[in-house]
């Protein structure tokens, strides 16, 4: 009885063992595999410092911007500045425009004496009918260039004393800006406004006057020396002419070369001038509208300030 027991109990454990057997010779065992583990460790590791390092170095340009924030009495501080800048070439122009308002009463003088010389019959008015072109169609031309000559010299001069009472406003205003007035943010912006709307448009209206009186003095310039060098010339025509005239014909010619020569002379002084301020205009131009640019951003910056 006890020998079937043990063989029974033998025979059982074989069954049960057989299929466990069996499973470990057909499936491989897995080896674990620890070393992308390992490697992921250290990845990780560089990729949050990284992360860290572009934080602060995100959290550093936020402070510096914030410290570099400007305000709308920045602003006003630096339009003042640059005003006062202004100021400097707006009394040198100043200082010129006394000698503009000199020569073009000067050339309207000359022109109106010029336009009495032709109307009086002298040499020059008589010798017209025998000028060959283009001294006569100069001379037929002459009276319309008086009377056109007169309205654009009387035009500079009112122009020329309208910008002087304007830039004298413009300097007494700068003068008295004041950073700690409670108005000096308006005051800096009203006066940058009439800097581009007032200044700047009687500093162009001036340009524009001065240059076409110095193409008028060309102008003249150029007909007196036809008519000078035609009148000392030896042309037949005109020896013809002189035979029917009683004149003094040194007079004439000496009226003639002394015109010629004193108009050279000052039109080429105020040519000399006239490029002077012109280059002072083309450097106030981009300063002013700089201005009104930092004025705008001032204004978008503290809106009150504009509306009081």
């Amino acid at each position: 009885m006890q020998i079937r027991t043990v063989i029974a109990l033998s025979l059982l454990t074989a069954c049960v063992a057989a299929p466990f057997a069996y499973a470990a010779d057909a499936v491989p065992p897995v080896q674990a595999n620890p070393a992308p583990v390992a490697a992921a460790a250290p990845d990780q590791a560089a990729a949050l410092a990284a992360l860290t390092k572009e934080n602060a170095l995100l959290q550093e340009r936020i402070k510096a911007l914030e410290s570099c924030s400007i305000s709308s009495t920045d602003l006003a501080a630096r339009n003042s500045k640059k005003l006062k800048e202004i100021t400097a070439d707006v009394r040198a122009q100043r200082q010129s425009m006394a000698e503009f308002e000199s020569y073009v009463k000067w050339m309207s003088g000359h022109v109106a004496g010029y336009s009495k010389y032709i109307q009086a019959s002298s040499v020059a008015a008589r010798f017209v009918k025998f000028f060959p072109i283009p001294y006569a169609g100069q001379a037929s031309l002459f009276t319309k260039f008086v009377s056109d000559s007169a309205v654009s010299l009387g035009a500079a001069s009112v122009s020329i004393n309208k910008y002087l009472g304007t830039s004298q406003q413009f300097l007494s205003r700068a003068d008295a800006l004041d950073p700690n007035k409670p108005t000096y943010n308006q005051d800096v912006s009203e006066l940058v406004r009439f800097a581009d709307q007032d200044l700047l448009k009687g500093m162009t209206e001036v340009q524009d006057r001065l240059t076409t009186t110095s193409q008028l003095s060309a102008s003249s310039l150029s007909f007196l020396e036809s008519v000078n060098h035609y009148v000392g010339s030896g042309d037949e025509a005109l020896t013809k002419a002189k035979s029917f005239l009683k004149s003094d014909e040194k007079a004439e010619k000496s009226f003639l070369a002394e015109s010629t020569t004193s108009l050279r002379n000052k039109a080429h002084t105020f040519n000399g001038k006239l490029q002077l301020f012109d280059a002072t205009v083309k450097k106030t131009t981009p300063q002013i509208k700089a201005l009104v640019a930092y004025d705008d951003l001032a204004r978008s910056l503290d809106p009150k300030f504009a509306k009081k």
